[in-house]
């Protein structure tokens, strides 16, 4: 029955709610150690969470006996009779009771989100994902608090104490998010993801090589991108896949000039095949710049700049996703648009023979296997300028968490580690730090991505080989203020039904460089507690400018003026996507090459 499923989600939330309880016998000791500096504010503050979360495990526990109940009416009822259907439907209206009647937004109310016998609701997947998420936010909140107040705490035992908990809580998150993994694979809808995952990949493959592919390249309307961006490959890359979405939101082919790259003098075609097999040159009647809409239709030949001097912007830049596929894009994944950049990043960074074969000889002699975790550690020009110092510690945190929860699931007889650093000196320096795990990598990788031969062929073949591999890792930890992380993250989705949570990053969250605006809908209410947050009610826009991971985002509440940025709980919003009526492409149907 797939009530079952839907209790499981609400025991996994109780049980999470739980493990609060294990700080019960933690507040007599804070009370004896007041005298020891404790601040009085601090006690208050983690009380009222503390009640409040109580207040909700109560709510949890009495909707989870009403769904037991459920359970067991429509298992002695009739296989599919009235008291079975009863039975799920007022199941399913106390799971929506347990949102704490959150609003949901108009714009994300999706058609078909009625149950579909072998395919899953797009209600079903949200709130299955959702839960995963509240776990992943409420571990955070948690596990930042008790570090807070172990630091100011100067009482040995306490400390002792706080530690206790967070090793007893940080076991009972992974039980929890274990239990989610394994409903997705229990609940009988794994094969229609897997299917559904691949028919999507398949249909806007074929359409980029409709694009791509002009039967008449003379008449054909162009778009003309130069590779020659003055920035880094990760930088470069994501050029190229901005050129590609605006010629797929103006159905024109993308004609990429590269020769004279600064990474390799051949060009584009040096490592990947070329966009196009039949329409390779600027060739037409007219051309000119990007313009206005209605300015550059009768333009055959249109010459685009970076992303940043684009006017007019097009609603159609990321982070939007093509209206036509919205309704299956958002119920197949968590992050649609991660998804979608995944598909152009896979399509331009086809790979040549030679480097298809230069791929798996590496694959041989580093002994790349699964499972696998990918760690990038970016240094040298990013470090005091775009990102902060992480050490190795930082990262192994992350992984050593995924490979507690992954073997809680199966065997792991070799905790593996991809390393791609620019940094030569912290493959020695991990294996010494961290001798119970294997370290996958090459040093020459690392050696040629140094600022002195940055710009070479060879660290163009590091670069890529590097990305290769991570998108191929099971998790990824990383920072996303890298570039070269964010397309390994992107074509990480390719591979997977839905990868949009096998990562952890240091600093941002996941964007594009150049997007339009990223926003999130509140669905909550929240009071501020101090002047370093904002209000939120249920509906509002916020304008989203980073996630702490600690249990609290940061932006911009539109409705407020005058406007000013703020923290707020992460789990009180939802990201909003941005659909965007693009080309349907129906004539792809029928296209062979």
């Amino acid at each position: 029955m797939r009530t079952h499923y839907k209790v499981g989600l609400a025991l996994g939330a109780i049980w999470l709610v739980s493990l609060v309880y294990l700080t019960s016998s933690f507040f007599p000791a804070m009370e004896s150690s007041q005298s020891r500096g404790i601040k009085s504010l601090e006690l208050e503050t983690l009380a009222r969470e503390l009640n409040s979360v109580r207040q909700q495990n109560e709510e949890l526990k009495k909707h989870a006996q009403e769904l037991r109940d459920l359970v067991l009416s429509s298992t002695n009822g009739a296989n599919g009779g009235i008291d079975a259907r009863f039975a799920k439907e007022k199941a399913e209206g106390i799971i929506a009771k347990m949102g704490e009647n959150a609003k949901q937004p108009e714009s994300d109310l999706i058609p078909n989100s009625q149950y579909c016998g072998s395919e899953p609701s797009h209600s079903y997947e949200k709130v299955r994902r959702k839960v995963d998420n509240g776990v992943t936010e409420f571990w955070y909140y948690l596990r930042s608090q008790l570090t807070q107040l172990k630091k100011s705490v100067g009482d040995q035992k306490t400390q002792i104490k706080i530690d206790q908990i967070l090793e007893d809580g940080g076991e009972q998150q992974r039980s929890i998010i274990t239990d989610i993994y394994n409903l997705s694979r229990v609940d009988g809808y794994a094969e229609w993801r897997r299917k559904e995952a691949k028919e999507l990949s398949d249909l806007v493959q074929k359409r980029l090589r409709y694009l791509q592919n002009p039967q008449d390249c003379d008449t054909a309307k162009k778009l003309v991108c130069n590779l020659n961006k003055g920035c880094g490959y990760g930088c470069q890359v994501h050029h190229v896949a901005y050129c590609m979405i605006v010629a797929y939101a103006t159905e024109r082919t993308l004609v990429l000039e590269s020769k004279g790259w600064r990474y390799a003098r051949e060009g584009w075609e040096r490592f990947f095949l070329p966009l196009s097999e039949t329409c390779l040159d600027r060739k037409g009647g007219n051309s000119g710049r990007w313009g206005a809409p209605g300015t550059i239709e009768h333009i055959q030949v249109i010459e685009l700049p970076i992303v940043d001097g684009l006017h007019p912007r097009p609603d159609f830049l990321p982070l939007a996703i093509p209206e036509d596929l919205s309704a299956r894009l958002m119920r197949l994944h968590s992050h649609p648009i991660v998804w979608w950049m995944g598909q152009i990043m896979t399509y331009i960074q086809r790979p040549q023979p030679a480097l298809e074969e230069d791929i798996q000889k590496m694959t041989g002699l580093l002994g790349f296997e699964n499972p696998i975790v990918g760690l990038h550690v970016r240094r040298t020009d990013k470090v005091g300028t775009e990102a902060a110092f992480h050490g190795i510690e930082e990262y192994m945190f992350h992984a050593e968490e995924y490979y507690q929860r992954l073997e809680r699931i199966q065997e792991v007889p070799t905790r593996r580690i991809y390393l791609a650093t620019d940094d030569a000196s912290l493959l020695k320096e991990a294996k010494r730090k961290f001798p119970s795990y294997v370290f996958v990598s090459d040093n020459d990788i690392s050696k040629s991505a140094g600022l002195s031969s940055r710009y070479s062929e060879d660290s163009l073949r590091g670069v890529i080989i590097d990305i290769h591999f991570l998108s191929r890792c099971d998790f990824l930890v990383c920072t996303f203020s890298s570039q070269v992380c964010r397309v390994a993250y992107e074509m990480m989705q390719y591979l997977h039904p839905n990868a949009a949570s096998n990562f952890r990053s240091l600093d941002d969250i996941y964007y594009f460089g150049g997007q339009n605006a990223h926003e999130q809908i509140a669905l909550y209410p929240h009071k501020p507690r101090g002047a370093d947050e904002i209000e939120l009610q249920p509906g509002d826009v916020i304008g989203v400018a980073g996630n702490h991971w600690d249990g609290y985002s940061k932006g911009t509440n539109h409705r407020i003026t005058p406007r000013r940025a703020g923290l707020y709980p992460s789990y009180k919003v939802e990201d909003k996507t941005d659909i965007v009526r693009m080309p349907a492409y129906e004539a792809a149907k029928d296209f062979n090459l």
